[in-house]
């Protein structure tokens, strides 16, 4: 009985681990979020957790490779892939993601995050990593759900719509978001951030096949977007005041972002890859849109419109379809003796060091 129990607790691992992922990326949302209207600067932030990453990841990668030093060591040309990777997955990434959250909403930022397995596609379409024939089921796929998806984030972008928790009628000029509105920026912004993601998931590839592990990889990209991020940080921001730790709620926002956000992520979305498959830590990824716009609501006060609505669940479905098109070329071109149903997916979509 006693190993009947372990062995379903075993099976269930996986799930708890990306659903504890899930609620942490929502709680750092909501606790940036919230630091963000006590006066916290955006590019401050990044810097700070992006060292304090640096602090949690660097040991850890240095001592899985005690025993390999070469492994942490980098030529020339590995160097430059690396900072390049740094660049847009980390610096830039980074703070045009929380530039963009600044000015919309958790909900907004989080939903947005949905697209980088359809931009990826698209971006590794257009440097010959992916493949398409109009033949196949798995293509069509993959292209409707990324129009779905583009579809979605246009809506969500520029449809306002009434209020979802209010009956009243709504303002027939209020239902588009204007065109200077903080609600655009921000959702632009976070487009572009998503797709500076997805450039980096290209690179990933090159990188870890050539020169260094993920982990290592992880470990190399915050300490190399710390050193990238404060110089452009301190000419934006010459006002030194803007670098104090102004209340123990910010200090722990750094904290929490860098240790749990960044380090114990990483470790749960490589363990469960390598248990279960990109796949699976990738369909875990709306959950964090859902409990993000749920708690939004109720503890930010974030209103919560039709066109958001309409905008998420567009973008959730096109994800799921370019994810069923993506595993269904995997299970084609995986050999017959090593199909595997939980492990099928030509290339990572998802990966925790987005939040690195």
């Amino acid at each position: 009985m006693a190993g009947c129990i372990r062995e379903v607790l075993e099976q269930y691992k996986p799930c708890a681990a990306m659903v504890a992922t899930q609620c942490i990326f929502a709680a750092m949302t909501l606790w940036v979020k919230a630091a963000f209207g006590r006066g916290m600067s955006p590019m401050v932030f990044v810097v700070y957790r992006q060292a304090v990453a640096t602090l949690v990841l660097g040991p850890i990668a240095l001592m899985a490779h005690r025993t390999k030093e070469k492994e942490m060591k980098l030529s020339a040309r590995g160097f430059f892939l690396v900072f390049v990777a740094a660049l847009f997955g980390a610096t830039a990434n980074q703070n045009l993601c929380y530039q963009g959250l600044h000015l919309g909403t958790s909900s907004l930022a989080t939903t947005m995050t949905n697209l980088i397995p359809a931009i990826t596609f698209v971006m590794a379409l257009a440097v010959e990593q992916e493949r398409v024939s109009i033949r196949e089921v798995s293509s069509i796929a993959k292209i409707f759900g990324t129009v779905v998806c583009v579809g979605g984030a246009a809506t969500l972008a520029f449809f306002k719509g009434p209020r979802l928790l209010n009956n009243s009628l709504a303002d027939p000029s209020m239902l588009l978001h204007t065109l200077a509105s903080k609600w655009v920026i921000g959702a632009l912004l976070l487009i572009v951030s998503s797709s500076c993601w997805s450039f980096w998931l290209i690179l990933q590839g090159p990188i870890c096949k050539s020169y260094m592990d993920p982990l290592t990889l992880s470990a190399w990209t915050c300490f190399l977007s710390t050193l990238q991020s404060a110089p452009v940080a301190f000419f934006l921001l010459p006002d030194q005041n803007a670098w104090r730790i102004h209340s123990l709620f910010e200090l722990s926002c750094y904290i929490f972002a860098g240790v749990f956000g960044s380090g114990v992520n990483f470790y749960l979305q490589s363990w469960c890859i390598s248990v279960r498959g990109p796949l699976y830590s990738a369909m875990f990824t709306p959950l964090c849109t859902v409990l993000t716009t749920v708690l939004a609501t109720i503890i930010l006060g974030e209103d919560l419109h039709i066109g958001s609505v309409i905008g998420a669940v567009a973008i959730i479905v096109g994800l799921y379809v370019v994810l069923w098109g993506k595993a269904e070329d995997a299970r084609k071109a995986a050999p017959p003796d090593q199909l595997d149903p939980e492990n099928t997916l030509a290339a990572p979509l998802i990966s925790d060091a987005r939040r690195a």
